[in-house]
């Protein structure tokens, strides 16, 4: 099904019922085609990391942010006291 954006902000309930259903919506700027709406069942192995925590929380396995924040998938070290980790490794494989 094809729709404008026009046409998509005006009926948006009606359309993401339709998604429910398992239909998929392209939406269409000018007749050119720039998304598609689909249901998380859906969903392609190739998905981002936002989408596939949007479908773990739709399962109810999770729980999403409530403020709306790019994810930072950047790790940084946490500070603890005691023997690095790397020499409890090497005296535990003593």
């Amino acid at each position: 099904m094809l729709v404008g954006v026009r046409e998509l902000k005006n009926r948006l309930t009606h359309y993401l019922t339709l998604v429910q259903k398992g239909e998929n919506v392209v939406v269409t700027d000018r007749g050119d085609p720039i998304a598609i709406l689909h249901s998380f069942d859906q969903m392609k192995a190739s998905a981002s990391v936002e989408e596939k925590l949007a479908s773990l929380a739709r399962k109810g396995m999770i729980k999403l942010p409530s403020k709306a924040r790019k994810l930072d998938m950047a790790t940084r070290a946490v500070p603890i006291k005691g023997k690095p980790l790397s020499k409890i490794v090497v005296e535990e494989r003593r």
